[in-house]
């Protein structure tokens, strides 16, 4: 039997307490362990010292800025108001909307927590996608001896930017090999074209100095582990020789078959005008971003059905009507209706989500949910042009 071992990062007491204010802030708060870990790899807290300006308006700066201590300033005149960490407010990024619209500047020192809009959406997606398609799996009795492989491979962060649309097809792109114990899977030096997943027996990693010899074994994989995913990105040579410990049955996946499952399918959009006319016409409205941001405002007549649990109520709807569905950026929407149309309902997203649209449509439309939000929202799109100017 092939003991398994890995390498242990250190984890300080600071990265623990990183983490755990990660997973208070929203939409954060909805990602599993997985893609937490590596959210938080490429994330680092800023300190804003008292008096200096954290952005202007009308600055772009694609990220979500999170309050960790101290205060800000936020908005002038009569949209003028303070911001504390301890603040339930604070769950939420900092006056998020982009273009800024409103000014915000440090009353103390503060610690704040950057990160890029885009790739905090693309895994939020990804990651509720996957929990469809868990749920999904979970049902069907033949799949029961993939389960395993299959679930570690929709948790890991390495697919996150693949479209979540094609998150079914990313599955159907693996083939499985069998190997034999003592088998060399992938040599170090070679230039790859394809990454693997164990999903029975092990492997061994080594690694050379001298690029001859087989070098050091700094590892052993079992099943659900994953080698060789730099392939997937880059051109550059394999860095270790991976060798079968025993005999087992690898998941491998393409390069070139990658790249197709970058491109988003052709998908069912419509605009703000066109969503008005096919909800008087009867369709139905459903939004499937976390409650939390559903309690914070959301459309008026709309089903919450996050995303990660929309495998679970989607029994609730019903087959002969049109749901017309939304979220903030159209990622998660754009999932929810391909996979609910793979279920045999009708189903058309919102085109670019509620951000894209202009404010006081955004008003109109987010219409229903905390007073204290839709009382901001009403003043800035009551300011829009001095705001703006």
């Amino acid at each position: 039997m092939v003991m398994l071992m890995q390498e242990i990062p250190v984890v300080t007491h600071h990265d623990n307490l990183k983490k755990q204010l990660l997973q208070t802030f929203v939409p954060l708060c909805a990602l599993t362990e997985a893609h937490l870990d590596a959210l938080f790899r490429d994330t680092s807290v800023e300190v804003l010292c008292r008096g200096q300006t954290l952005f202007e308006v009308g600055e772009y700066d694609h990220h979500y800025v999170y309050l960790l201590s101290g205060a800000l300033e936020i908005g002038t005149g009569p949209l003028r108001r303070i911001v504390q960490a301890a603040d339930p407010v604070a769950a939420f990024p900092v006056a998020h909307q982009q273009p800024r619209l409103e000014p915000a500047r440090a009353l103390e020192d503060c610690e704040l927590l950057r990160i890029d809009c885009d790739v905090l959406d693309a895994m939020v997606a990804w990651d509720q996608a996957s929990h469809y398609i868990l749920l999904d799996i979970a049902s069907q009795r033949d799949l029961d001896e993939d389960a395993e492989w299959m679930q570690r491979l929709l948790r890991s962060d390495l697919f996150y930017k693949v479209p979540p649309m094609n998150i079914r097809r990313v599955i159907d792109r693996f083939t499985p090999q069998f190997r034999y114990g003592g088998d060399v899977v992938i040599r170090q030096g070679e230039i790859g074209d394809s990454c693997y997943f164990v999903k029975e027996g092990a492997v061994q990693v080594f690694r050379s100095t001298d690029g001859r010899s087989r070098g050091e074994r700094i590892a052993v994989l079992g099943p659900g582990r994953s080698f060789g995913q730099d392939a997937l990105v880059d051109d550059a040579p394999r860095n270790a020789t991976v060798v079968m410990a025993e005999n087992g049955v690898l998941m491998r996946l393409e390069k070139q078959d990658f790249y197709l499952l970058l491109k988003s399918p052709p998908a069912r959009t419509l605009s703000l005008v066109e969503a008005d006319r096919e909800l008087r016409a009867g369709a139905g409205l459903i939004d499937v971003r976390t409650e939390l941001e559903f309690e914070q405002a959301h459309a008026a007549g709309a089903l919450n059905m996050p995303l990660n649990i929309l495998k679970l109520k989607s029994r609730l709807l019903d087959r002969d009507r049109t749901y017309i569905i939304y979220c903030n950026s159209g990622r998660r929407s754009l999932a929810a209706a391909h996979l609910l149309a793979e279920e045999g309902f009708s189903t058309i997203a919102l085109r670019h989500g509620t951000d894209a649209l202009e404010l006081p449509q955004r008003v109109r439309f987010l219409s229903q949910g905390d007073a204290a939000c839709l009382q901001l929202l009403q003043q800035l799109a009551a300011h829009a042009p001095l705001v703006s100017g």
